[in-house]
């Protein structure tokens, strides 16, 4: 078993939050719901909390971009990551 594969895969949590003008809020968060690997926590004068989680730091980037590239959104800036190692399954 290589070191990495006794390591475990990392796994990239990620929290933003996305500016929207307040006439957009709704459809912004209709969107998010839909998305893959995108939790929101809250919304409120026109912010949403979201939660990203992906296999790299590359994929919470392309998935923060697609977000700051909606309709309605001002900005979405990535305000803490998390690595984690997923532990690998061993099968008896």
């Amino acid at each position: 078993m290589s070191e990495a594969a006794k390591a475990g895969t990392p796994y990239h949590i990620s929290s933003a939050v996305v500016a929207t003008m307040p006439q957009a809020t709704e459809s912004v968060l209709a969107v998010l719901e839909g998305m893959e690997n995108v939790e929101i926590h809250g919304h409120g004068g026109g912010k949403i909390v979201v939660v990203i989680e992906g296999k790299s730091t590359g994929a919470l980037g392309e998935r923060l971009t697609q977000i700051s590239l909606l309709d309605g959104v001002i900005s979405a800036n990535m305000v803490f990551e998390h690595v984690e190692m997923e532990e690998e399954r061993q099968e008896p």
